[in-house]
């Protein structure tokens, strides 16, 4: 008889932790398999699109995922949770970075969110996404990690409120203030939201 009365590809990623903790390599790889595109994208917007730094970070989360499954929250949502960890692990990433003198990598930025230069502008793209980069890079890590996570991973406000822990208004709050800042800063592409007004998201 098979360890999988149900193809584990079938199964929640709740459940799917259940049977990791108890040893099961099948559900750790169907979990891997699920969220290592997502998780990488997320990796690679909020470490300077640094791409073999973000396939690193993808490796070690997931290392202490297989190594520690007790770590996991049973009842809280794993996707929700696995996001959390993956913030906390960039914000550590960002101290040792703020301890260190040698300049930052110069790296763009996905710009998605954020209206390009209109049309009768002189300044190109790659000016745009530069000077986006560095002013998400100033930022609070978690201004930052909410901006990225709503306007680039697309994800719905609730999801980012479970993240974080916070009310789904407060959430709304930081990405207006964080949108307001980034108009401040970037006088000249005038950016705005997507779709989007302080009072409701894209996506319920």
């Amino acid at each position: 008889m098979g360890l999988f009365r149900t193809d584990p590809v079938d199964l929640s990623d709740e459940r799917l932790m259940e049977l990791v903790a108890r040893g099961q390599e099948r559900a750790f790889a169907v979990l891997y398999d699920r969220w290592q595109r997502k998780l990488l994208s997320y990796f690679r917007r909020m470490l300077w699109q640094d791409s073999e730094r973000a396939q690193d970070f993808l490796q070690e989360l997931f290392t202490k995922l297989a190594q520690r499954p007790e770590s996991y929250q049973p009842g809280r949502p794993f996707g929700t949770w696995l996001y959390s960890v993956a913030n906390n692990m960039c914000k550590n990433e960002y101290r040792r970075m703020a301890t260190r003198t040698a300049a930052l990598p110069h790296l763009k930025a996905a710009h998605n969110g954020v209206a390009e230069p209109e049309g009768g502008t002189r300044v190109d793209r790659d000016h745009f996404t530069a000077r986006l980069e560095e002013e998400l890079n100033k930022l609070d890590p978690d201004q930052k990690a909410a901006f990225v996570m709503r306007y680039q991973e697309d994800m719905a406000i609730k999801e980012i409120a479970a993240v974080f822990g916070i009310s789904e208004g407060t959430v709304k709050s930081r990405l207006f203030y964080t949108v307001r800042k980034l108009a401040a800063a970037l006088p000249e592409f005038n950016p705005q939201p997507e779709h989007t007004t302080p009072a409701t998201g894209r996506r319920p």
